[in-house]
């Protein structure tokens, strides 16, 4: 050991790192443009999402493989479609056409669409198809079913991990009657199959309600089933639901859908989703051939109503033409043979004409009033129409008054026949048509095409499934770091630090992936220091910049010493310390440093000696100064280590010998380094503060909320010591590398051969 180093000299011009000795302009605080912040929000977006990145590939990656399960684990749901035509309304013959105003109006397509979802279809198709009856393989929840599926084999799989009593393929049941209590609609039944084609039924409560064999009927406690077919192992459980039809409908409803194709087109689109293709075809058809076969039945129905009317009618009308016609013939009779002139026959005919289209207007208002008021458009239609021939009646009444006697009653007498005649000659033609045309009614709506099954099942598929489960993940992850980081108000800005504290930042440390191997090795009892190892790190190069820092904040200072505490454990207070005191003293300053936490201190372990003998051992009046200082293997380089951890460490550093050893250092060195244990956990920072320089208070990016720094800043002028400024350490340059602006400023100008 050479002289210079046994025995370091004071300079006082105290850390010198660069020469000059102006003094530093104060702090200038960058004012953030309204262009500022926002390219600072996009880039701390991106930032941010850097920082979580592994989160959102393992919250994406979870998303991915429940978007798997998805696809094995869900039954594939298949479309069928059918289309109606609904037809101006129709007798069924075309000379019939006249018969229409006495079968109403037509039929809206919107009450078509109605009727196609009303319960008077439905419920014929789930009567008739027994929609009502649910009877399925119970199946392992989640795969048990996709698993079934896709079984090929002709004899029941066999049990998966041993759980015979669910259906793993190949099983099939068939039950053609389920008759429950009324209470019991809608309740989940279970079916066992035993040995020997036989099986067992449960209740909702899983009482035994019966015990049956498949193709007999068997019945108990209100219960009636009719297994036609069984195909299972012994103990394999089946789900049995006898559906209340409301329930039945409700669920048809959901899965079925009616619209017009085209405006006012008259064609309807009826389609259905469902799990069996081959059911919801059947299901389909169905419902199409129903709603025709209502439809015929409803036009049936109408002519029947009219000709039932008409066949009230025609036996008055009979009765009426045989009387007028015995009066006729009598009167003849009895004054001779009587003609009449050609005057009176064209009156007669007049005549006729008149009273014929009264009596059909009268039978078809009285047709019209079974459905109408008499205040309907129709109705007073009809009544102005039949007062326009009563006055025309009344007309040709006034030339029969002029005729003789005798003509006039022969004419009367005729008009009675020929209008009585002629009337009942039409009524009976018209219910012979009417008679015709029921037999003939084919309905007013007729079915284009079939129920047809898409052959690939609707919906996304497997690309689409995973792709959308994909973007879920995203966004939920998204969400995830959203709250983690609402909760976590932090510093990661030092910016924040000299805005909220008015304290400067004398460094920023970026982080080093380099220090966190050679810490590894020191816990190892390796002790490297990343000054030395390696040093052109970024970390390295932020400690030399702060070396000229200090160079000019400490001219004016008293005492050539300099504190670095922290507000908490972990916060590299330790790593400052230590590397800083490389680089002071690889500019030809001697340094030492002093492991001023009596408590956990280990700066003796980075340096690879001896903890024994050091401020302990010195203040306690065992040791001198010679014994404790001990070299490094860093010229200029020096460590007081912490002795024997005392037992009353705050009082130990009250010492009056503890102040005296701080002088006694910084007269034989350039600069005195003490590493002190965080402010708010202990008071030994504030005891030994109030000894040194300037005190430097060490944050770490992304650890501590402004109020704990504000919190340990105000400890410490507390106790008279006042706290210089902030070295922000553990910076990541990673994402300072995407942010915008004069903040994410982070460069690297290292050495180059």
């Amino acid at each position: 050991m050479d002289n210079d180093q046994s025995r370091p000299s004071f300079n006082a011009a105290g850390v010198a790192g660069v020469a000059g000795t102006a003094m530093p302009a104060p702090p200038m605080h960058q004012v953030a443009t309204e262009e500022d912040d926002e390219g600072l929000a996009l880039g701390e977006i991106i930032a941010v999402l850097m920082d979580y990145r592994w989160l959102i590939a393992a919250i994406c990656l979870m998303a991915l493989l429940m978007g798997l399960v998805w696809v094995f684990a869900s039954k594939p749901v298949y479309r069928a479609d059918g289309l109606l035509q609904v037809e101006e309304k129709s007798s069924g013959m075309g000379s019939l056409k006249a018969l229409q105003p006495l079968l109403g109006d037509d039929t809206t397509v919107s009450a078509e669409l109605e009727i196609l979802s009303s319960r008077m279809v439905l419920g014929r198709v789930v009567n008739k198809l027994k929609l009502d009856l649910v009877a399925v393989p119970r199946t392992l929840p989640v795969i048990g079913g996709a698993i079934a599926r896709r079984y090929q084999g002709d004899e029941p799989n066999s049990p998966w991990l041993g759980l015979s009593s669910f259906a793993w393929g190949g099983e099939r049941i068939q039950v053609d009657s389920f008759d429950v209590p009324a209470d019991a609609l809608d309740d989940r039944h279970t079916l066992i199959a035993t040995a020997g084609g036989g099986f067992e039924l449960f209740d909702a409560d899983e009482q035994l309600v019966l015990k049956g064999t498949v193709g007999k009927r068997a019945g108990d406690r209100g219960y009636s089933i009719f297994v036609a077919d069984l195909q299972a192992r012994p103990g394999t459980q089946f789900r049995l639901i006898k559906r209340s039809a409301e329930a039945t409908i409700d669920d048809l409803r959901r899965n079925y859908s009616v619209k017009e194709r085209g405006k006012k087109s008259g064609v309807l689109e009826l389609s259905l989703l469902g799990q069996d293709p081959q059911q919801i075809g059947v299901i389909l058809d169905d419902i199409l051939n129903t709603y025709v076969r209502q439809n015929v039945e409803r036009r049936s129905a109408e002519a029947e109503k009219t000709l039932k009317f008409l066949e009230t009618q025609l036996p008055a009308l009979k009765t009426q033409v045989d009387s007028a016609e015995a009066a006729y013939n009598n009167y003849r009779q009895s004054r001779g043979s009587l003609d009449l002139n050609l005057e009176t026959q064209g009156i007669l005919k007049s005549l006729v004409e008149v009273e014929n289209a009264a009596v059909l207007l009268k039978q078809e208002r009285d047709e019209l009033r079974q459905n109408f008021t008499p205040e309907h458009p129709r109705i007073q239609a009809m009544d102005n129409k039949l007062q326009r021939l009563n006055e025309r009646r009344r007309q040709f009444e006034a030339d029969v008054s002029r005729l003789p006697d005798t003509q006039q009653t022969v004419l009367r007498l005729a008009r009675d026949v020929e209008v009585s005649t002629k009337l009942y000659t039409e009524l009976l033609n018209t219910a012979q048509q009417l008679r015709v045309s029921k037999a003939g009614t084919v309905g007013d709506v007729r079915v284009i095409d079939m129920a047809a099954v898409a052959r690939k099942p609707v919906g996304a598929g497997a690309v689409s499934i995973l792709a959308i489960a994909l973007l879920l993940g995203l966004l939920f992850s998204l969400v995830v770091i959203w709250l983690l980081r609402s909760l976590r108000v932090v510093v990661e800005d030092p910016e924040i630090i000299e805005a909220q504290l008015g304290l400067p930042v004398y460094a920023t440390v970026p982080h080093s992936k380099a220090e966190l191997e050679l810490h590894r090795k020191a816990q190892s009892g390796v002790g490297e220091l990343l000054a030395v190892v390696y040093p052109q790190e970024d970390a390295v190069e932020s400690l030399r910049g702060l070396r000229t820092t200090l160079h000019f904040a400490l001219l004016d200072a008293q005492h050539n010493s300099l504190l670095i505490t922290g507000p908490s454990p972990g916060l590299g207070k330790s790593f400052i310390s230590k590397n800083l005191g490389v680089v002071l003293a690889q500019v030809d300053k001697s340094v030492v440093l002093v492991d001023g936490d009596l408590r956990r201190g280990h700066l003796h372990k980075e340096f690879s000696i001896e903890r024994a003998v050091g401020v302990s051992e010195y203040v306690a009046g065992q040791a001198s100064l010679e014994d404790i200082l001990k070299p490094t293997s860093v010229p200029k380089l020096w460590v007081v280590t912490t002795g024997q951890i005392p037992p009353n460490p705050s009082e130990l550093l009250m010492h009056p010998r503890f102040e005296a050893l701080l002088v006694e250092l910084g007269a034989r060195f350039d600069t005195v380094i003490v590493d002190a244990p965080p402010v708010l956990a202990v008071s030994d920072a504030a005891i030994i503060g109030r000894h040194v320089g300037a005190t430097l208070m060490v944050a770490r990016a992304g650890k501590h909320p402004i109020r704990e720094l504000e919190q340990a800043v105000k400890r410490l002028n507390q106790a008279g010591v006042q706290v210089k400024g902030f070295v922000f350490n553990d910076l990541n340059v990673s994402r300072q590398s995407y942010r915008y602006g004069y903040k994410g400023y982070v460069y690297r100008y290292s050495y180059k051969n």
